[in-house]
C-alpha cells in the first residue's frame, strides 16, 4: 500500500510547478512580467511510486506561490523562462525545474530523497481552476 506522503508528493510538486508555470490576468497588463499568472501542470513520475497528477499553478512578479495549505511551494521564474521550484508538504520535499515560453512550458523533477523522478509540462490558462487527480 502506498504510504500517504508518496500519494501526496506528484500532486503537491504539481501544484507547485503549476503555481510557478500559471500566468494570470496580471500577465496581460503593461508591465507585468512575462509568464505571471495561472498555469496548467502535468506532473508524471517515471521512476519510483509517487503517482501522476495535473494541477493549477500561480505565479506573480516571476515568483511562485502555493494556494493550498496541505503543501508548501516556493520558486521563481527568471527572465529568460528558466524555472525552480522546492515543494514540502506530508513529511515529503521534491525539486523541480525547467523552462516556460510565452504558452507553454516543460523540465523535470526529483524527489528530496531520489526514491522518485519525473517530467512536467505546463500550459497557460486564462483563469485559475481546482486540482484534479489524473
Amino acid at each position: 500500500m502506498k504510504s500517504l506522503s508518496h500519494v501526496l508528493l506528484a500532486p503537491t510538486l504539481a501544484a507547485v510547478l503549476l503555481l510557478a508555470c500559471s500566468p494570470t490576468n496580471a500577465a496581460r497588463r503593461v508591465g507585468a512580467p512575462p509568464y505571471d499568472g495561472t498555469w496548467s501542470v502535468a506532473i508524471y513520475t517515471l521512476r519510483g511510486d509517487c503517482g501522476s497528477v495535473r494541477v493549477a499553478a500561480r505565479i506573480v512578479g516571476s515568483r511562485v506561490y502555493s494556494e493550498d495549505q496541505s503543501y508548501q511551494a516556493s520558486g521563481v521564474v527568471s527572465a529568460n523562462g528558466a524555472v525552480r521550484v522546492i515543494v514540502t508538504g506530508a513529511g515529503r520535499s521534491a525539486s523541480g525545474w525547467g523552462r516556460l515560453s510565452r504558452n507553454s512550458g516543460a523540465g523535470s523533477w526529483r524527489s528530496s530523497r531520489g526514491e522518485c523522478s519525473g517530467s512536467w509540462s505546463a500550459s497557460r490558462r486564462a483563469g485559475y481552476y481546482r486540482e484534479w487527480r489524473a
